[in-house]
């Protein structure tokens, strides 16, 4: 039983897991979602997953049906039935389920959706040459700190990027470079490092903050500003973060070289640190 399901406390084979079309998360995109993953079986940083998933459902006033505590423990279950070393898990909560009306409706039950599939990482070309980005104009809602359903913008994003030949695409807004459409981004200027800080225009990642952490921790310079999409193209290095990426190196952006264009010195320093960090945990 290796990818599998968890839709409101019922357990099944991925393939035969079913929502009612009545869902809102299908009709309006009314929910919230995270993303986590394990590393050799350890669950990496759960308890920051959760806590964002809460806030997220907050901001939208859905009350999670279920604690952290009893969240992680399905999951812990769920990677276990899997049976996978390195586990990819998406949760997903929606309003629940009700006829068709905009307006929230009155004593609904919200429906929770975990999904266990076996981790694909990157291929290890990626990490030792870099991908290439490209910039494009932010037309995503307001609050992208949480981190809601409605993906549609991103998708589209990626899928420009596919056609370009590129990896990621990067939102822009007001000429200000933000995040990629599935990650946070930094830039290295000399012996500094900057990352566009955390607000509404931003969902600051957890493999972002551990990287912010072990990346001071090391006595790098780090410092969280905003960033123009001019500067990004005269910096000597750049890279990704994220839970599916980790650090992964930049090396162009709109077909320009970025720095040697190659993974820059820094960037590999914190791709081995944020590893290591991993591995002792």
């Amino acid at each position: 039983m290796p990818n599998i399901a968890f839709v409101n406390g019922t357990w099944s084979p991925l393939a035969s897991a079913k929502i009612s079309v009545e869902d809102r998360g299908f009709q309006f995109g009314d929910g919230v979602y995270e993303l986590l993953r394990t590393y050799g079986g350890r669950l990496f940083h759960a308890d920051e997953h959760l806590a964002r998933l809460q806030l997220s459902a907050k901001e939208i006033e859905i009350t999670l049906p279920y604690t952290p505590q009893q969240m992680e423990k399905m999951i812990r279950l769920g990677c276990k039935k899997s049976g996978y070393a390195d586990t990819k898990v998406y949760i997903q909560v929606t309003r629940g389920i009700a006829p068709r009306l905009h307006s929230f409706p009155e004593k609904v039950k919200p429906t929770v959706v975990m999904t266990f599939r076996k981790f694909e990482p990157l291929p290890e070309k990626m990490q030792q040459e870099g991908v290439a980005v490209i910039s494009l104009e932010d037309i995503r809602w307001g609050r992208c700190h949480v981190k809601s359903l409605n993906l549609l913008p991103n998708v589209m994003a990626r899928e420009q990027a596919l056609r370009s030949n590129a990896f990621e695409a990067i939102f822009i807004r007001d000429g200000k470079a933000l995040e990629g459409a599935g990650s946070n981004l930094f830039a290295v200027f000399g012996k500094k490092i900057v990352t566009p800080p955390a607000g509404p225009y931003i969902l600051s990642g957890i493999t972002r903050e551990v990287v912010l952490r072990v990346g001071k921790k090391k006595g790098l310079e780090i410092i969280e500003k905003e960033m123009k999409l001019q500067s990004l193209y005269a910096a000597d290095e750049f890279f990704l973060t994220g839970t599916t990426v980790e650090v992964l190196p930049v090396v162009r952006l709109d077909g320009k070289p970025i720095g040697a264009a190659k993974p820059g010195k820094i960037t590999q320093f914190l791709s081995e640190a944020f590893k290591r960090s991993v591995a002792e945990r």
